[in-house]
Formats: structure tokens, C-alpha cells, sequence
């Protein structure tokens, strides 16, 4: 039993005296130790709105791996200098001396010049000063609760297996304190990233994760009418070109410590998050009774962050989901303002809250119909794709794009696929965009798919309107919307830094590719005919048999300047879109661009950006 701090005092005060009168030797007594859940306690259910009582949110607040706490789902942002190749001279030699030492480290650690370790016909000076390479700063946002790669235990004489952790997108900028021109056509080398802010030496945090792959530079470099902004060619992006190497579990503080609760919020999460093949443990683990550790499904590895607002919204009481339900329902009905909670709750329940947000299908108040056929949606109910369909063909344009959105979750249902194709007819661009997304998120047969060495892949389908459109996150794609559109002659295009040459063929028809770098004896030539999936194969294959037709062995990044060029060049008929740049808005939303101070070597070229955009 813990004493009071006045007998704290006062038994103090008796042991000088004592020592005092009978010379004794002073000892000093240990404290109580602290009983469990002993913290001071915060009321359940304070500032918690109503539809959000009883949810693992009112009595838990999350945080990351790093230990910091919030009520929101924070993800990491990791930096690391890194060093690009295959440069067309459009590098830097000019490297700061603390970087400089610091590739050198890197470079001696994997071996570079060495005649043991890695190597050695390659000079860690000489790829330094070559104006073919750059020293460049790699950042990302990696999400909480990400997987590291990790290795397999042999079995029954089988090899180990190398199991990838979580893949994210890249962003990768030329040193500001360099005078590199161009990233366009680089590779980057496999660079360490680490949390925290970006520095060298041994004060660096632990590497967490790796990036490396061809660069993609954006496409509308220099167009103004694109709207892009904040964009040079100093700049350029790697998709899926990073990988987690370190787990970085999500844990639940609960606010009122308890193993009573520690246990009932645990049976709750794994409940509503059963266990599922690959994923090692238990949803929810307690490990004492303030701390759950989390394990994010492998179903939603990719989506973290609807994982987490599933979590926090999982109600307690999981035998009364149907009532629970109900309740939300009646409100949502009450106070419409409430949209978003009543969405995410309905979601955390599940299938068994169906029942209730059919009924609000096709109510005439539009935030609870939304709110409901949201939730229908993602939880995959058939009975909501008449009314999805319906608002795609005959909405208003924020219903059409609405509509797109959550068609994509409508499973095995061919209407959704054809009332998907005929928006790719709608006179909104952004609606024909959306509706594409959600075709290839659907594995749609109605697109036709053309996958190029595991680098990309092309897409192709009809449209009242010629469009195409790149992809600037996750899996590289090209979408041609219009069928396969006809390369307008005559022409004569250069391309890639004036490495190739794309010119009409006379004799034998279709376009010639003339193709010279710098390492090359003699240049190559090779012909396809006059349509963009022929071109795209030309300039990416690589031919692996006699028999394979010839092909440039191009990166993504490459086939998409090949492409812009010769639409800016009048040679393709329609528009050229490019995917809303989404690495540099999540590095401006979790603070990259806006709360890391540059050091002020680094220029004023490398001004941090305008405050966080609209998530």
C-alpha cells in the first residue's frame, strides 16, 4: 500500500533522530513500487462525440513506432542521401565536403573498389567527379504499421525465401548546394533512408528503409497550361521504388490503464480483424494493461490508413453490432453533421450493418444517402450497384465522380464494368480519369492490358475523346483511352536528351527509331509501325529472343517523354494527363516541405514549400 507523502516526511524526520542519538549507520528505504494502472486517470468518453462512445477510440489513443502520440494516424517521413547514375552529363561534380565523405562511407561499406569485398574496376572518386552522376536527397512517407522485409527459414532442404516489407513511392531532388541541371534518365543507386532530419555522420537515426530504381521525371516540365507547379528537372520521382526493411508496428495507449479493458478492446480488434493467412500474430496483442500492439491484416497492408479508422471506430460491444447499427442510423438521421463518424462506424461494424444503411440508399437528404452507399460499397454490397449506376449515367458531376470512386468496390458485376466503359465517353475529363481508375482497380477484361517487363504496364480502351494518361504513383501505367491511337506523319522528332530520333520510314513504312548513347559504337535502329503500342513496345522491350521483336530496353520515366514529346510536337490528337502528384502532396501534408529546415548552405532555391494542401 502506497503511503501518504506526510508519513513520507515524517518517518524521515524519526530516522535522523534516531541515527542521531544512537550513531547508527543512515539507510535509506526504497519507495513502493507502482501499482499497475496507478497513472492518472482521464474520464472515458470526455470530448468523445456521442456516435464515437463506446469505440475503441474513446479509450485509446494511437501511436506510432516512434512513440509519439496522437489521436491521428501520423505515417514516418524518411530522408537519405543517395547518388544517381546514367546522367547525360547533366550532373555534378561539385558535392559538399560532409556528403562527399558520407557517399565515400556508403560506398566503401558495399564494397565500391574494393578487390574482395565488391567491385574493384570501379573508382569511388572518379563516380564522384563524373558529371554523369548527382548526389541527390531521397525522402518518402512510409505508413504506421508497415512490414520489413524479412527472410523465410528454410524448409525440408528448400532455400530461405525473401519476403518484400511494404513498397512506397519516392521522391528524389538534386542537392541544392550542387549544380546539377537534370535527373532526367538517372538510376538511382540503393540509398538507406532514415527517420528524422537528414544528415550525415554518426549521428544519423537506424536505417529503416531502402529506395533505389530508374527515375521518373514529370512530364509537364515547361507546360504551362498543365498547372503543375513547384516542378523542375531537378526533381523526379521513383514508383513502388522503396521498401520497408524494418517492421514498424502501431500500438493502442489506453487512456484509463486496465487489464480488464486491455483484454476486452483486444477480443473486439481481433473480432472485427480475424487472423488471416501470412500474417504471423493476432491482430490486437496486449502487452500490459496500458499498451496493445497492432498488426495491420494483410488484406489492408495497402490501405493503413483505413485500417486505422477502422480500429479506432471498432465498436466494444461486438454481440450488439445490429443495435449499435440502428443507433447510427438514428443519429446520422438526427444530425447529418455527423457523416463522416457514422461513415467510418458503419464500416468498422461490417456486413452486419447493412441492413440499416439500406435504408438510407435512396433517401432524399444527400449526406445520409452518400454516407450510406459509401459504406455499401466498400463493405461490397450488391444491392448498391443499381443505385451507383444510376448516378454515374444520369448525376450531377460531383455524383458522377462520386459514383466512379465506389464503383471500383462493386465485385463480380458486369453492369458496373460497361456502365464504367461508357463513362470513359463523359464529357468530363477528370470523370473519364476516375472511371478509368476504377476499371484497372477492378481487373477489368474490357481493358486491354499489354505488360511490359514488369517495368509498366499500357492500357488501352475506346473513348469518344483521345486521352492519355500517366500514372505518377504506385504501379507505373499508360492509359490510351480512344483505342490505339494513330502516330501522325510526317514527322521528326528527337527525343531523350537527343539520343533518339523518331522519323517516318519511306521505304518500308511505319516510323524508324534511331537510337545513340553515349557508349554506343553504332547507333541502333529499330522500326515500328505508326501506333502508340507499338511505339511504347519499341522503346521498352527488351528482346530476349531471336525470334522477339527489337526494342529499346527503356525505363518508364524514358517511354513517357518519348510519348509527351510527341504530343507536344502536334503528333497525337487529344489530351495528355498526368496523375495528380500524390508523393509530393503526402511529403507536404506530413511536414517534409514545410517543417524541415534546409540547412542554409543549401540555397535559397530550396525554400520550404507553402503550407500542407487540402487532404
Amino acid at each position: 500500500m502506497r503511503r501518504p507523502a506526510h508519513q513520507y516526511a515524517l518517518l524521515a524526520v524519526s530516522s535522523a533522530l534516531l541515527c542521531a542519538g544512537s550513531a547508527c549507520n543512515p539507510i535509506e528505504y526504497a519507495k513502493d513500487p507502482p501499482r499497475a494502472g496507478s497513472s492518472q486517470r482521464i474520464p472515458v468518453g470526455s470530448g468523445t462525440p456521442s456516435i464515437n462512445r463506446g469505440t475503441v477510440g474513446a479509450e485509446c489513443a494511437i501511436m506510432g513506432w516512434d512513440d509519439r502520440t496522437s489521436p491521428d494516424h501520423i505515417p514516418t517521413v524518411v530522408r537519405g542521401y543517395g547518388l544517381v547514375v546514367g546522367l547525360n552529363g547533366t550532373g555534378s561534380r561539385d558535392i559538399p565536403p560532409d556528403v562527399r565523405a558520407h557517399m565515400m562511407q556508403i560506398m566503401a561499406r558495399h564494397g565500391v573498389g574494393s578487390d574482395v569485398n565488391g567491385p574493384s574496376h570501379l573508382n569511388p572518386d572518379a563516380i564522384l567527379d563524373s558529371d554523369d552522376t548527382a548526389i541527390v536527397v531521397v525522402e518518402a512517407v512510409i505508413p504506421q504499421g508497415a512490414v520489413g522485409r524479412r527472410r523465410t527459414p528454410p524448409i525440408s532442404g528448400r532455400p530461405a525465401e525473401i519476403l518484400p516489407g511494404t513498397t512506397f513511392d519516392v521522391m528524389v531532388s538534386a542537392d541544392p548546394r550542387t549544380s546539377t541541371t537534370s535527373l532526367e534518365g538517372g538510376r538511382l543507386y540503393t540509398t538507406e533512408l532514415r527517420p528524422g532530419p537528414l544528415m550525415s555522420g554518426s549521428r544519423q537515426a537506424g536505417v529503416i528503409a531502402e529506395a533505389g530504381g530508374p527515375l521518373f521525371v514529370n512530364p509537364f516540365i515547361g507546360d504551362v497550361t498543365s498547372g503543375a507547379t513547384d516542378v523542375t528537372l531537378r526533381t523526379a520521382r521513383i514508383l513502388n521504388g522503396g521498401q520497408v526493411t524494418k517492421d514498424m508496428p502501431m500500438k493502442l495507449m489506453l487512456l484509463n490503464p486496465s487489464h480488464t479493458r486491455v483484454r476486452l478492446i483486444q477480443d473486439a480488434i481481433n473480432q472485427r480483424f480475424p487472423f488471416e493467412p501470412g500474417q504471423g500474430q493476432n491482430t490486437a496483442r496486449g502487452e500490459n494493461d496500458a499498451v496493445i500492439e497492432l498488426t495491420v491484416p494483410p488484406s489492408m497492408r495497402d490501405d493503413t490508413d483505413r485500417f486505422v479508422n477502422m480500429v479506432m471506430r471498432t465498436t466494444l460491444a461486438q454481440s450488439r453490432a445490429e443495435q449499435v447499427s440502428n443507433n447510427i442510423r438514428r443519429l446520422l438521421l438526427a444530425d447529418p453533421s455527423v457523416a463522416g463518424d457514422a461513415y467510418w462506424r458503419w464500416v468498422a461494424i461490417g456486413p452486419r450493418c447493412l441492413p440499416f444503411a439500406r435504408e438510407l440508399y435512396t433517401h432524399p437528404e444527400e449526406d445520409p444517402r452518400l454516407v450510406a452507399l459509401r459504406a455499401g460499397a466498400w463493405l461490397e454490397d450488391p444491392a448498391v450497384g443499381e443505385h451507383l449506376r444510376d448516378m454515374g449515367e444520369n448525376g450531377s458531376l460531383a455524383a458522377r465522380l462520386e459514383a466512379a470512386d465506389l464503383m471500383q468496390y462493386i465485385p463480380d458485376d458486369p453492369r458496373i464494368d460497361l456502365t464504367l466503359m461508357r463513362m470513359l465517353d463523359d464529357t468530363d475529363l477528370e470523370v473519364r480519369m476516375r472511371a478509368y481508375e476504377a476499371l484497372r482497380s477492378r481487373n477489368s477484361q474490357l481493358l486491354r492490358t499489354i505488360p511490359l517487363e514488369g517495368k509498366f504496364a499500357l492500357d488501352i480502351a475506346p473513348s469518344d475523346f483521345n486521352t492519355v494518361y500517366v500514372t505518377q504513383s504506385s504501379t507505373p501505367r499508360i492509359a490510351v483511352l480512344g483505342g490505339d491511337l494513330a502516330i501522325k506523319t510526317p514527322l521528326a522528332v528527337e527525343t531523350l536528351g537527343g539520343r533518339l530520333l523518331i522519323r517516318e520510314d519511306p521505304t518500308q513504312g511505319g516510323l524508324a527509331l534511331r537510337y545513340q548513347d553515349d557508349d554506343m559504337a553504332r547507333p541502333r535502329i529499330i522500326r515500328c509501325d505508326p501506333t502508340v503500342s507499338d511505339l511504347v513496345r519499341a522503346v521498352a522491350y527488351r528482346q530476349q529472343r531471336i525470334n522477339d521483336p527489337e526494342g529499346l530496353d527503356r525505363s518508364y520515366g524514358d517511354t513517357v517523354t518519348v510519348l509527351h514529346d510527341l504530343w507536344r510536337g502536334g503528333h497525337l490528337d487529344g489530351n495528355f494527363k498526368a496523375e495528380q502528384d500524390r508523393v509530393l502532396a503526402e511529403l507536404q501534408r506530413w511536414g517534409t516541405l514545410s517543417d524541415y529546415q534546409r540547412r542554409p548552405d543549401f540555397g535559397a532555391d530550396a525554400q520550404p514549400a507553402p503550407g500542407p494542401p487540402a487532404s
